[in-house]
């Protein structure tokens, strides 16, 4: 069983692996975006802040070495390289780019598993996790749960991706087209997508989701989130502090 239920990106040339390696870590209960480029994948974990990123050390666009330490750059993620080069010195310069765990291909399944669960195990000494905070709606971005007027809103992961990314922009409108690259783990061409799921969220969020107010529609742009008309919580001395974002994520190195 999982330690806990997190956001895990998956970069990997090979689809039918990066397929496989997904649907594995699906079962054990986790969320999974992927990518088969280091561009898409830098977009990805903007948008959707992985607690653990696995990473080929070869891909098509460029090194994953090279892609691991940008990674370490951002002190946000554990790294779990795979690779073909099985080698000591390999293997070393993988782990001095920053990577938490090296394993080398062919592996088990098994054996990958095992090895996520033991990087998530460091989970349990993190006392912070990470959360976008405007008072009546809050975001928890490691445990992947939305607070909205003191009651928890039971969301898909792609609405979850979807909402995270609108309240990201603190109130500023995004457009379909933006949104899709954005809160989407896969190219997808159909900006209506967008409108599909939006119409799902607001029915699980918005008190009329005939007359919305949370999530509004901007004319001949997209949507936003109405972050104006959440009421942020009282400091101690009375005052309503701005809204706030909490960047720090589990798994962050020192």
């Amino acid at each position: 069983m999982s330690v806990v239920s997190v956001c895990i990106l998956i970069v990997e040339g090979n689809h039918n692996l990066r397929s496989l390696l997904g649907w594995h870590l699906q079962q054990a209960g986790h969320w999974i975006c992927q990518s088969s480029s280091i561009g898409q994948a830098r977009e990805l974990f903007y948008s959707r802040q992985p607690t653990l990123t696995i990473v080929d050390s070869d891909l098509p666009d460029g090194s994953g070495i090279e892609f691991c330490s940008w990674l370490q750059q951002q002190r946000q993620s554990l790294v779990l390289m795979l690779s073909a080069r099985d080698t000591e010195p390999d293997i070393v310069k993988g782990l001095k780019a920053g990577a938490d765990d090296y394993l080398t291909k062919p592996f088990g399944m098994q054996e990958f598993l095992a090895r996520v669960e033991a990087l998530l195990r460091r989970l349990r000494s993190i006392s912070a996790p990470a959360a976008i905070d405007y008072g009546d709606l809050k975001i928890d971005l490691v445990q992947r749960r939305v607070c909205y007027q003191k009651e928890f809103i039971d969301l898909t992961p792609q609405e979850f991706s979807l909402l995270y990314v609108l309240a990201q922009t603190g109130g500023n409108p995004l457009s379909r087209a933006e949104l899709l690259r954005r809160a989407w783990p896969e190219e997808i061409d159909n900006p209506r997508t967008i409108d599909t799921h939006v119409l799902s969220l607001r029915k699980k969020i918005e008190r009329d989701p005939r007359q919305p107010s949370l999530i509004q529609t901007v004319r001949n742009v997209g949507y936003r989130l109405n972050i104006e008309i959440l009421e942020p919580e009282p400091s101690p001395n009375g005052k309503h502090p701005a809204p706030m974002t909490t960047t720090r994520m589990v798994g962050q190195r020192a």
